[in-house]
């Protein structure tokens, strides 16, 4: 009886270290520690089995046993001192510490592996008194140097980390402890007590699972604890249905215990309900999704190591390379995240809505979402990353998600990810197709929409930046136009102060000369402030429905001393806008006067007014010089950005901005060296003209 406890122990001890050194082979990455922890491992498998082997055919002591026995603590004794040289906190043990400590249990080891060598190659006794006693001291002596590692191992270990070496300390720790109680009982009495003995077995069986738990949480370690997801998923499956039979098995036999007559009838047909439900259960794609991803959120190592990723997020965010614009950062340092190529970022407008702010090694794509669109309404709502390539093949996963023409027509679009700001939609990005194959889950997600939401902090700043740095162009220029009225004021003092010696010095030639030249230098003087303030006045008037046919005659009329006198093509007559007259000539004034600006004298410019389901759309077209797509992009309508020697950059930006406030928008299209064409699309109105427009205006 006695040998079969010890055999089953010590079996029990062989297979549980045998099990962990498969694990960890399987996952070993050529690191120090990894390789030291398997060997550790093996061996005291290798140990368990003999001393089993050795105990179920009735033997002793013998040579491979204690061998074996010396090179197992050995092992360990190893790894601890790696661990311990690995530790950055080990102040107390300097390299050379660690070097002799190392030296010493080498040479413990080998004067272990001498004396248990002894007896059996000069045919010793083992039991005779010098030899056993030796032998169990340096056991002794053994276990002590363990345990003085273990806690070496612990106290230099910062606070924050002891969390994955702590299992592996109080194994070993345990281990170590068990063995020095071994021997000292056996030192004490020159005997081995047989239960103690027999019971090491299943105490070092126990260490197993501690060992474990830090390997999979120590990184440091290059291990990592792999078990198959898909066995791990149908073994839960599998487990769960188990449990739900049991339950089941047992509500039906309470049936047709409690239910008397209809006892019976009652179990069966709870048992066909019951039996139908879990088929249900085992073939629904929702269960299934979802146990799959809890499984791997709470039994699996993560694929990221999101202290690294994070800083490089942060880096490119704030770095970045010289020359690159923010929003192409942004959309790399998302893009990086998943090994993709390239990406295109949408933000919100002031208008609200959503327009390609910048693209990244990805072809652009000029779609515009509506904040009310599906799309959009999706990716606020749910705050999803959506995978096009799932939602091609899967569409029912996205609820009512309509993605739009523009997104399906990206070549290699693969992923959507939103930016949310306080759970707001402020933009997002479509991200191309990874490099790497990197594989969507849940991960993958969460790390996307966790990234979006820094990006979309980092953006709102820059946005913020922005919207201060124009109001303080604002205030600078509220305060020229202080300036500017300090000198109307000037001016009409100089003029009233004429007008009241007029009568007294007409008859004088010298006043009269004299009058002549403060009337032109005040002429100039006003030029230039109107120069400077053109496109700074208000109209009072309300907006009114207005014909666009006779307003544009009226605006070209006005340019008709121009280089250029516009050509006016009106496709379709008698539309009508409702706008205040004089802010619209002033916009159609002022992009009319670009293009001629723009157009040499062998140039041309065309005015065309055509209408397209309830708008009205005035197009006008030149031959110039054009512009780039990232002037128009970034400076076009920007405040207080010109080309012109003498421009303030306030007109573009008072044209769109007084555009949209009539619903409407303006679309540029240009081509460097061939020619511009802006298009002003506004919401037609119904009414007929105020009475009289058109006769006043052909007075």
């Amino acid at each position: 009886m006695t040998a079969d406890i010890g055999t089953i122990s010590y079996a029990t001890a062989a297979v549980a270290f045998l099990f962990l050194s498969l694990l960890l082979l399987t996952s070993w990455r050529g690191r120090l520690q990894g390789a030291m922890l398997t060997a550790a491992c093996l061996i005291s498998a290798l140990w368990a089995a003999v001393v089993a082997y050795q105990v179920s055919q009735g033997r002793g002591y013998s040579l491979p046993g204690d061998l074996l026995e010396v090179l197992r603590g050995a092992a360990w004794l190893a790894f601890l001192v790696i661990l311990l040289g690995f530790s950055r906190q080990a102040a107390a043990l300097s390299s050379r510490g660690l070097r002799l400590m190392a030296a010493g249990v080498i040479l413990l080891c080998i004067l272990l592996i001498a004396a248990a060598v002894y007896p059996h190659v000069f045919s010793v006794a083992v039991n005779q008194a010098p030899n056993f006693l030796t032998g169990i001291a340096a056991r002794v002596v053994l276990a002590v140097i363990g345990m003085v590692l273990v806690e070496q191992l612990f106290r230099n270990t910062r606070s924050d980390q002891r969390w994955g070496i702590k299992h592996v300390c109080i194994g070993l720790g345990g281990m170590f402890a068990y063995d020095f109680y071994l021997y000292s009982d056996a030192m004490l009495f020159k005997r081995i007590d047989g239960a103690i003995w027999e019971a090491r077995g299943i105490i070092n069986a126990l260490i197993v699972p501690l060992v474990a738990v830090s390997a999979a949480r120590n990184p440091k370690w290059s291990l990592e604890i792999f078990v198959s997801r898909r066995i791990l998923f149908h073994s839960a499956a599998l487990f769960g249905a188990g449990v739900y039979l049991l339950v089941m098995a047992a509500v039906g036999y309470y049936l047709r215990f409690f239910g008397g007559n209809w006892g019976t009838v009652l179990q069966v047909t709870f048992l066909f309900g019951a039996a139908l439900l879990l088929i249900m259960l085992l073939f629904s794609g929702t269960l299934r999704a979802r146990l799959r991803v809890f499984l791997s959120k709470h039994f699996f190592s993560y694929k990221y190591d999101y202290r690294e990723e994070w800083l490089r997020f942060t880096r490119t965010l704030s770095e970045g390379e010289p020359g690159v614009r923010f929003y192409e950062r942004s959309i790399q340092a998302i893009a990086e995240l998943v090994e993709s190529p390239g990406g295109a970022l949408w933000l919100a407008q002031e208008s609200g809505a959503f327009e390609r702010a910048a693209h990244w090694n990805m072809p652009a794509a000029n779609g515009i979402e509506q904040p009310g669109g599906p799309l959009c309404r999706f990716l606020e709502g749910r705050q999803w990353v959506v995978n096009l390539e799932e939602y091609a093949a899967q569409p029912d996963l996205y609820a009512s998600l309509e993605l739009p023409g523009w997104l399906r027509s990206i070549p290699k679009a693969w992923l959507v990810a939103p930016l949310v700001l306080h759970d707001r939609l402020i933009g997002f990005v479509v991200l191309a197709r990874s490099r790497g194959q990197v594989h969507f889950n849940w991960e993958v997600s969460d790390l996307l929409k966790t990234a979006g939401r820094q990006a979309a902090s980092y953006l709102a700043q820059v946005e913020a930046a922005k919207a201060l740095l124009v109001a303080r162009q604002f205030e600078s220029f509220n305060r020229m136009s202080a300036f500017v009225v300090h000198d109307l004021k000037n001016l009409v003092s100089q003029l009233s102060l004429l007008l009241a010696n007029a009568e007294r010095h007409k008859d004088n030639p010298a006043f009269r000369q004299d009058m002549l030249g403060t009337i032109g230098h005040s002429v100039e003087k006003m030029k230039h402030l109107l120069l400077q303030l053109r496109a700074g006045g208000q109209s009072n008037e309300k907006p009114v429905p207005l014909p666009l046919d006779e307003l544009l005659r009226r605006v070209i009329m006005a340019k008709s001393g121009a280089k250029h006198t516009p050509a006016l093509e009106i496709t379709s007559a008698g539309l009508y806008v409702l706008a205040h007259r004089e802010r619209l000539e002033r916009v159609i004034g002022h992009l009319i006067q670009n293009a001629i600006e723009a157009t040499s004298s062998e140039g041309r410019v065309c005015v065309r007014l055509n209408a397209e389901d309830n708008c009205a759309i005035i197009e006008i077209s030149d031959t110039g010089c054009g512009m780039s797509e990232q002037f128009i992009r970034d400076n076009l309508f920007k405040p207080f950005v010109s080309t012109k020697a003498t421009g303030m950059g306030i007109g573009a930006y008072e044209s769109r901005e007084y555009i949209h406030q009539l619903g409407g928008r303006i679309e540029v299209t240009s081509c460097e060296a061939i020619g511009t064409i802006f298009r002003v699309i506004v919401r037609r109105h119904e009414a007929q003209a105020i009475a009289g427009y058109v006769s006043k205006e052909a007075l």
